[in-house]
């Protein structure tokens, strides 16, 4: 049965328009998946603001790295797994001149049905390697409409947001936008046993798997890390002087993720004595599968990251009897 709640590009596109409709300066391009991405209501609302380049990722960055030179605000709306044949023109054309194009990154994380060349998992690897790139994942539609509300208010770096494949989690829709400040994090629920930092789709899962690991007398926080780069080195560095066990959480590879980020972070402070876990995808490619099975089969839903919280407290205990 088919939701009912729209897809992440539905919210995503109706939030490009009501944006461009009062900033002429936003122009949208995408290179030919208008209806997949949700551009198709700008195509049709704003034609003359709208560029579909064919099939030609490296020319849609490039093309919206020459608008955003000469003072316009580029939208690029492409799937996370095809950006991936543009990450030249993203470091070199983008990056390196540090303007600020805003990169929509649909069919981020597990894609499922569409096959293993579509899974969209290395974007916050490669994303956050790129200086002056911000990086950014929300946890559910209204987040999204407000971090691409967010990344226009800015002029100085290129802003990437990411979302899934899917519909949204089936929130009312706010009417006014609101500013999410680049780095800041959001602690949903505090806790004091663990804490678990939570990236864009894992957010509500984990949530959930609070739920669980209170039925075992474990009190964990939750914090929802809706930006990757950068970090919010506040929070961050409280929650490292508060929790013994810390447990981050991506539908993104593990190497060079979310997760890296923070370990390089905490690595800094060695005096801590945090021991951080690291949940996400593994190693190798993920074959065709619904998107649900896999992320089950990962351990990426609210059971899976209840195990593996626990796992992650009973070696910390260990650690100490052994000590």
């Amino acid at each position: 049965k088919p939701s009912q709640i729209p897809s992440y590009s539905r919210f995503f596109g109706e939030a490009a328009v009501e944006l461009a409709e009062n900033n002429p300066r936003i122009l949208a391009v995408t290179a030919a998946m208008p209806d997949g991405t949700g551009l198709d209501q700008f195509r049709d609302r704003i034609g003359k603001r709208f560029f579909d380049v064919g099939i030609a990722e490296q020319h849609a960055v490039t093309f919206s790295a020459g608008m955003a030179k000469v003072g316009a605000r580029p939208l690029v709306a492409i799937y996370s797994t095809f950006l991936q044949r543009a990450i030249d023109m993203v470091m070199m054309d983008v990056a390196l001149q540090d303007l600020p194009v805003v990169f929509a990154l649909d069919r981020a994380g597990i894609v499922g049905d569409d096959g293993p060349t579509h899974n969209g998992v290395f974007d916050l690897s490669f994303m956050s390697m790129i200086p002056n790139m911000i990086v950014s994942a929300p946890k559910d539609e209204v987040e999204l409409r407000d971090l691409l509300y967010t990344a226009f208010l800015q002029d100085k770096a290129p802003f990437s947001i990411r979302y899934p494949r899917g519909s949204g989690v089936g929130l009312m829709r706010s009417l006014r936008f609101r500013e999410l400040p680049v780095g800041s994090w959001e602690l949903l629920e505090d806790g004091s046993d663990v804490a678990v930092l939570a990236t864009g789709t894992m957010v509500y899962p984990a949530l959930w798997a609070r739920k669980l690991l209170a039925k075992d007398g474990i009190n964990a926080a939750v914090v929802n890390c809706r930006y990757i780069k950068p970090l919010d080195e506040q929070m961050l560095s409280e929650l490292l002087s508060r929790f013994e066990t810390m447990v981050t959480v991506e539908e993104n590879v593990l190497t060079g993720g979310f997760g890296s980020q923070v370990a390089l972070f905490a690595a800094a402070r060695p005096h801590t004595g945090t021991r951080i876990f690291h949940q996400g995808i593994p190693d190798r490619y993920i074959k065709q599968a619904r998107r649900n099975v896999i992320l089950e089969r990962l351990g990426l839903s609210p059971a899976g990251i209840h195990s593996f919280v626990k796992t992650a407290i009973a070696e910390r205990v260990n650690e100490h009897s052994v000590k």
